[in-house]
């Protein structure tokens, strides 16, 4: 299977729960998400169809489906991503638990691919506490996953098994906080994009600090406006600001570590790599909550301004 290489590891633990193997794919410069480029070269290059399966060259493994990440609230260019999938029969899971809200084209993510999933972890835009969602308009798939959440169970009364189940219900009561929170997702998408709209303006003013831009294809939730710090222009790195910004009691995050870095999958081939890496030296996430009153958020951009070191 085929993931994004900047992003937490939950996708790619699931890949290998199945025991499958993941394939990473680099980010691209301008929006961080999967180089949809670099996927095309590895599918065109270093696999082989036959016009039945695709097998990958190095492994011999046959690849089966591509799980796109739309990081920090942003959607992958999903058009060509489809096109390569469909040229070579492979499946696509959009992990879309950063973006709910989010749309390409117009089109909500999450029902781009053939079957997506969402977080309602903690610092998600809504949340249950925990738990997600899967969504796919595969009737088929989707009975059997409802299957497999309860634990499998083949008869309403007796405690009959047909398959290998899970408990991976959502409780009711998440559930009804969860239908509750829906209802203000609009407006929490609101409170984000305001939000991240202000560090950008504030912030272009800044030598050393530079934000992501936005895709005219992209209508992004900003779940978490993150940040690229120069050393050079700004006068330290992205972890020494994290540890000025900490001893000011303002909490800011780094980017995942690349799944290629991670000593677990360090052995997994990987088509690029540079790009994620160099994200994740410079990148900080700023407090982003839609709690964050616009006082909060001065006080950041203060502190930021007068950190720099000229």
């Amino acid at each position: 299977m085929i993931v994004s290489t900047l992003t937490f590891s939950a996708p790619v633990n699931a890949v290998r729960y199945i025991g499958a193997w993941p394939v990473l794919i680099d980010a691209e410069p301008a929006y961080w998400q999967m180089d949809v480029e670099r996927l095309a070269y590895f599918l065109d290059k270093e696999c082989q169809y036959n016009g039945a399966e695709l097998r990958n060259k190095i492994t011999g493994r046959r690849v089966k489906a591509i799980v796109p990440v739309h990081i920090l609230g942003h959607p992958v260019d999903m058009d060509p991503l489809m096109d390569l999938a469909r040229k070579y029969g492979l499946v696509v899971v959009e992990d879309a638990t950063e973006s709910l809200g989010a749309k390409y084209k117009g089109k909500l993510s999450g029902s781009l691919g053939d079957i997506a999933c969402f977080s309602f972890n903690g610092n998600k835009v809504i949340t249950t506490g925990g738990g997600g969602m899967v969504v796919t308009d595969n009737e088929t798939w989707a009975r059997r996953a409802k299957y497999l959440t309860t634990q499998a169970k083949d008869d309403p009364l007796e405690y009959i098994h047909g398959d290998i189940g899970y408990n991976y219900r959502l409780t009711n009561i998440q559930a009804a906080m969860g239908c509750a929170q829906m209802e203000q997702l609009d407006q929490y998408i609101a409170d984000k994009r305001r939000i991240s709209e202000i560090y950008s303006c504030a912030l272009s003013s800044i030598p050393g600090i530079s934000v992501r831009g936005s895709a005219d294809w992209a209508y992004s939730i900003e779940w978490m406006h993150t940040i690229l710090v120069d050393p050079v222009g700004y006068g330290m790195d992205s972890r020494e600001l994290l540890r000025k910004l900490g001893e000011a009691k303002v909490q800011t995050r780094p980017l995942w570590q690349p799944i290629h870095l991670s000593p677990v999958y360090r052995s997994c081939q990987v088509v690029g790599g540079d790009v994620a890496e160099r994200l994740n030296r410079m990148a900080l996430s700023l407090p982003s909550s839609v709690g964050l009153t616009e006082e909060q958020q001065q006080h950041v951009i203060r502190l930021l301004e007068l950190l720099r070191r000229v």
